[in-house]
């Protein structure tokens, strides 16, 4: 296959947690077919949230903040491929995953009536993701909107997301090293979302 880049964005907090464990066999299991990967851990970035000043819309880039993420939007840029994963705090994404995925507004290209359009820079390129989350409880639904906080913004951004990946049960740090299988899985995947770059 041609090499293509698979970014993999980590919104844990804690670091070596379950989320940086998934993160790692997703990635790992990309780099088996072939892909150039790089992992971002969001914790070691200073990422101001969005404050809705909406400069970008003309500018074309962040004018407000020049922080972590003046780093990250070319990593995003010249990825084809996208993980993003995040534990569920409070029935949503962590802080530094919900700040991460606000500053991503300036790839959108926006008509001048309000509402009205949009199209995303990102768009129509072949883009593909995977979300995943971690959950101490184990019924689903106690996970609350994490899944969708993940998914829903990149599937607007123009980003095919063949997975939601969901790993319930998890809280003491690195519990999801004991379970074989939810690694493998996690392998499996990131190693399927490489291959549907060489198809």
């Amino acid at each position: 296959m041609n090499e293509v880049k698979i970014l993999g964005v980590g919104g844990s907090p804690r670091k070596d947690g379950n989320t940086d464990i998934l993160l790692d066999s997703f990635l790992k299991g990309a780099e088996s077919a072939g892909a150039e990967t790089k992992k971002v851990q969001l914790r070691k970035y200073s990422i101001e949230p969005c404050i809705g000043c909406e400069a970008c819309r003309k500018a074309g880039t962040c004018t407000q903040f020049h922080d972590g993420m003046g780093q990250l939007y070319p990593e995003i840029e010249e990825a084809k491929g996208l993980i993003l994963g995040s534990p569920t705090y409070n029935y949503n994404v962590t802080a530094p995953m919900k700040a991460f995925i606000d500053r991503l507004y300036p790839y959108y290209n926006f008509a001048d009536e309000r509402p009205g359009p949009y199209s995303s820079k990102l768009g129509n390129q072949g883009r593909k993701a995977l979300v995943f989350t971690v959950c101490e409880q184990v019924k689903i639904e106690e996970m609350g909107f994490a899944l969708e906080a993940l998914g829903m913004p990149l599937k607007a951004l123009g980003y095919d997301v063949l997975d939601k990946f969901i790993a319930p049960g998890c809280f003491e740090k690195g519990a999801v090293s004991k379970d074989g299988d939810l690694l493998k899985k996690a392998f499996e995947a990131g190693r399927k979302l490489a291959e549907l770059f060489g198809e």
